[in-house]
């Protein structure tokens, strides 16, 4: 058997060493290292890439676009939970709902009707997430945090949703760990157990503030590969 490309060697040992730091962030909250899973997150990366951390035992990705992710593991589908992770259009929402384990992006009234009639339509429900814009970004997807709570009982109420959890993108530019909490708050006062927050640069801050899931992708595969970009 030939040898693996130092490639290889460099991204498993990055997965370990993710691994580890998420133990060690998730041991030091007083929490148990397998409470907090890592989402590898694979977007617009080459397969070689991938296929070490698949290899290494990484069963979980995220993905940003429908057919991006469906190009890329529709044939390697077996054993995993895939997780979309990128605003979603509502014109994808069949196929994201037929391909995706999570969808971790709800964030407005014509997606969560839109979600509500392909779930019923295909009698398949992936777990859901309500995206929260903490920052109040206006270039960024999300409820904003004051109208959180109405959006999660529409969800709840008038489509009967599921909803599992919130999910943050704080701005580049600030601490992370006020964003953190205030997720983790919004959580808490509509009965939510799941919080899908932190990435490369912050994910053992947002462990200290109750993350159930990290979503990492360069300390993982290193730095994202320029992409084309292609409309989803």
């Amino acid at each position: 058997m030939p040898p693996h490309p130092a490639s290889d060697v460099g991204t498993v040992h990055s997965l370990a060493e993710v691994r580890a730091r998420i133990a060690a962030a998730a041991t030091a909250a007083g929490r148990a290292p397998e409470s907090v899973a890592l989402v590898a997150v694979s977007k617009q990366q080459p397969w070689d890439a991938i296929a070490p951390v698949l290899a290494a035992g990484q069963r979980v990705f995220g993905e940003n676009r429908v057919q991006e992710a469906m190009a890329r593991w529709r044939e390697r589908r077996a054993g995993l939970e895939l997780h979309l992770i990128g605003p979603l259009q509502t014109n994808k929402s069949r196929e994201a709902v037929e391909f995706f384990d999570v969808i971790e992006t709800v964030d407005r009234p014509r997606l969560a009707e839109r979600l509500e009639r392909d779930i019923q339509a295909l009698g398949r429900a992936p777990r859901l997430y309500v995206q929260v814009n903490t920052g109040e970004e206006p270039q960024k997807a999300g409820v904003i945090p004051s109208e959180a709570d109405a959006f999660v009982e529409l969800c709840r109420a008038r489509h009967g949703l599921v909803i599992e959890g919130l999910m943050c993108i704080p701005p580049a530019e600030e601490p992370a760990a006020p964003h953190f909490a205030l997720l983790a708050k919004i959580a808490r006062r509509n009965g939510l157990a799941r919080l899908s927050m932190g990435m490369s640069g912050d994910f053992e801050i947002a462990i200290a503030h109750g993350a159930t899931s990290v979503r990492v992708g360069s300390a993982v595969f290193g730095e994202r590969p320029q992409a084309i970009p292609t409309a989803d």
